[in-house]
């Protein structure tokens, strides 16, 4: 797995994982699948459902840390900052050999591009939450996330997992 073909799953996935409609009981759906998914997986993860404007859902599983909900603050505001996945945020930076504070000025206590954190895309109206998992590798926080969306959506996870 190469961070260019993480990179184009992740653009994938941000154009394909896009909802037709989001209200509060679409994302109560969506948080008690996550959660079911990481309680299959003995996860130890915070998972957090938020629109820009407001928390819709939040749950922490047994063995997350109380550091987890600040590094779900931290991707949420990535999210929604670049309006983009917080793991293709980081990947980005990664291959330019940068990072927030160099690029953007954005403070590592504020915004954090490690992977977990989605965009919420509204179709015809773009970015309008975040759904965002904290507790496991970056990269599997990312994975979670988006098998989950792809599901809610009705769409194959394997179709749209990354790579490897």
């Amino acid at each position: 797995m190469s961070i260019e073909q993480d990179l184009a799953v992740i653009a994938e996935q941000e154009a394909k994982l896009v909802f037709p409609a989001f209200d509060t009981e679409r994302a109560l759906s969506l948080g008690l699948r996550l959660r079911q998914m990481a309680l299959a997986r003995q996860a130890p993860v915070v998972i957090d459902v938020s629109l820009v404007s407001m928390p819709l859902f939040f749950t922490a599983l047994a063995g997350a840390t109380p550091d987890n909900p600040h590094w779900v603050r931290r991707k949420r505001a990535c999210v929604f900052r670049f309006f983009r996945a917080s793991y293709g945020v980081g990947l980005s930076l990664k291959l330019k050999g940068s990072t927030l504070a160099e690029t953007f000025g954005l403070d590592d206590a504020d915004y954090a591009a490690h992977g977990g954190s989605f965009p919420i895309t509204l179709a015809g109206a773009g970015c309008i939450g975040a759904v965002t998992v904290s507790g496991l590798p970056q990269r599997d926080d990312h994975a979670l996330v988006t098998a989950a969306l792809a599901e809610e959506l009705g769409l194959d996870p394997a179709s749209l997992a990354l790579p490897g």
